[in-house]
């Protein structure tokens, strides 16, 4: 039995029910669980000594960061096609990701968690959807486990190629009985439903333009049979609405429903283009969001009601998206590209730091289904991360560390603790020597951009 106590931070941000902080604050772990937060100068006696002290002397401590939507792959294949939309970027882009590997697969998202967790992110959602050359879900969650990250796999899928009326080529589609075999094989093999899991499945078929209908209902019905959440994109651009309208003869959002696909078992990345009877339906079924505001940029894609979300109580939480929509996984940045965007369209008050901060925490736990996560509360998880407000970027910025973390230019973090175990200590990734993963991961993408 481990024990951790953490003392002396500037600021301790709980994110619990009344938002509640603790200057000078501290926090008691014994093995992954937190078992007592408040003030250091209040420290029960039986607290007073641990295995392991951390002095958080001008640090801003908070809950570590979720992502609710990532596509992890895409670390080999940044700033490509940088001019482009949705549908000519992945048209880019399809046939480059066609000549990855397991191995592709693995170093690649060593490169995307390391860079998830030294911005602060102690658990994510990954959608991977492209499964060429033997390459296996498999591959993402052994890069999890060995890096210490608390993971949600997605197994993603598409079976609607080109020849059928789809957007991708035939060449990156799959059987669909296959794909169903293969979902339960994960589920069944990796899946843990317990408390603090640090591995869970997500049943998630790409998009609307990429799976057939009777895919997308029967991977719900499995989804469902093993109590396990869903996860796909939806209403991200206005050429998918399109697509649908054209195809189906609904919108995304109704398309959905009538899949099956709304619930809070349920979580759309993106939903930039819903409408107010849309954002009713999602509030009325509980089904979720995944903002992904750079992506978003890049892409052109749109703005999404965030806003108008939060006010119907949707479940929103942030996510980077790929690495090839946004060319960098800092969660921070997300929150404060989130907090930027709903300004433009609503003022100073659409979106507060606090709500931001939200997003990124509690908010993306609960689109995960996760109620052991997003908060520094007696019970949860012992996912924590520190910043050093030492750093020159926020200098002039001490009299509200909180606002300074969303506001100033993100940082990397100081401390990372994922359930219980130090994963970043000094600023310094520990679980993983990062400099030749570097260089295989340049490797591999220098071999599958250039054939």
């Amino acid at each position: 039995m481990s024990t951790l106590l953490l003392k002396n931070a500037r600021l301790l941000i709980t994110m619990n029910d009344g938002r509640e902080t603790f200057p000078n604050g501290a926090l008691f772990v014994r093995d992954n669980g937190i078992e007592w937060v408040g003030d250091s100068g209040a420290i029960p006696a039986a607290y007073q000594t641990a295995e392991r002290v951390i002095d958080a002397t001008d640090k801003v401590v908070l809950p570590g960061l979720v992502n609710t939507h990532h596509h992890l792959y895409q670390t080999l294949t940044r700033a490509l096609a940088p001019n482009d939309g949705l549908f000519n970027w992945l048209k880019t882009l399809y046939p480059i990701w066609a000549r990855m590997d397991g191995e592709a697969v693995y170093v690649s998202a060593l490169i995307g968690m390391a860079e998830l967790i030294l911005s602060g992110c102690t658990t994510a959602s990954d959608h991977l959807y492209l499964f060429p050359n033997g390459a296996k879900l498999d591959d993402e969650i052994r890069a999890a486990q060995e890096l210490g990250f608390r993971f949600h796999a997605a197994r993603g899928s598409m079976s609607l190629g080109e020849s059928d009326g789809g957007l991708p080529p035939d060449s990156v589609v799959e059987d669909e009985q296959a794909i169903l075999h293969d979902t339960r094989r994960v589920i069944e093999r990796f899946h843990d439903p317990q408390q603090r899991a640090m591995i869970r499945v997500v049943v998630a078929p790409c998009s609307p333009f990429s799976v057939t209908p009777d895919l997308m209902r029967e991977s719900a019905r499995l989804a469902r049979a093993y109590g396990v959440t869903l996860h796909t994109h939806l209403a991200e651009t206005k050429d998918e609405e399109e697509f649908c309208l054209e195809t189906f003869g609904y919108r995304p959002a109704a398309y959905a429903e009538q899949l099956e696909w709304v619930g809070d078992d349920v979580w759309w990345a993106h939903a930039v283009h819903v409408d107010h009877e849309e954002i009713e339906l999602m509030a009325r079924t509980h089904t979720g969001a995944a903002h992904c505001p750079c992506s978003n940029m890049r892409l052109a894609s749109g703005i999404a009601p965030v806003r108008r979300w939060i006010d119907r109580q949707v479940r929103v939480g942030l996510g980077v998206d790929g690495s090839a929509s946004n060319d960098g996984s800092h969660m921070l940045n997300e929150a404060r590209q989130a907090l930027l965007l709903q300004r433009v369209l609503g003022g100073a008050s659409a979106l507060t730091v606090e709500e931001a901060l939200w997003l990124g925490t509690r908010g993306g736990a609960q689109v995960l289904k996760r109620d052991d996560i997003g908060s520094l509360e007696v019970g949860k998880a012992a996912d924590f991360i520190a910043f050093d407000l030492n750093q020159l970027p926020y200098a002039g910025a001490q009299h509200d560390p909180l606002a300074a973390l969303i506001f100033c230019a993100p940082q990397q973090v100081d401390l990372s603790v994922i359930n219980g175990r130090i994963i970043v200590e000094d600023g310094e990734l520990r679980s993983l020597d990062i400099a030749p993963v570097i260089q295989r991961h340049n490797q591999i993408s220098h071999q599958i951009i250039n054939g």
